[in-house]
């Protein structure tokens, strides 16, 4: 068996979008990662431009121009146990609304998980596709994202959240 927290990449293909150059992997029956401007991908991941990744991009684009507010792909949530429940909480998130890392530690019946939260949240293979970006602090503060404070930020202000 795989190791839970490996996404495997058949395919992985590069865009240019609002955010900046990102790339994004599947597998060949679902989304498996996506790379945020900065971040390295695997060199020996195939470069190959697949439908499922040219879906992925196209409803990644209307979602940063503000015409779709949720997503409807095949995701590859692999991770632990926990990080699949985090992840799945921060999915049931609506658009244009933030939780504290409290509190989605407390939707998990898991009040004093939220640094463990935070954790899953960094180890999300799919931000924007599982919207980590959701995820603030208790004190409305922007804490911590792959992409950088200033994609969280973004991402925010483009679903109507600004800051608390």
């Amino acid at each position: 068996m795989a190791h839970p927290q490996i996404q495997i990449m058949k395919s992985i293909f590069f865009f240019d979008t609002a955010l900046g150059k990102i790339a994004i992997a599947e597998d060949g029956q679902a989304v498996t990662r996506l790379f945020l401007p900065g971040e390295v991908p695997p060199a020996d991941a195939s470069l190959q431009k697949t439908d499922l990744l040219c879906e992925a991009k196209e409803q990644l684009d209307s979602y940063l121009l503000g015409g779709r507010k949720a997503f409807d792909l095949p995701l590859d949530l692999s991770g632990t146990e926990f990080m699949r429940a985090v992840w799945q909480a921060l999915l049931a998130i609506p658009y244009g609304e933030t939780r504290s890392y409290k509190d989605v530690a407390e939707s998990l019946n898991r009040p004093r998980a939220f640094r463990a939260v935070g954790a899953a949240c960094r180890a999300n293979p799919l931000p924007v596709f599982i919207p980590c970006h959701r995820v603030i602090g208790r004190d409305g503060s922007l804490s911590g994202y792959r992409g950088g404070l200033q994609i969280k930020r973004h991402l925010l202000e483009l679903e109507g959240c600004g800051r608390r």
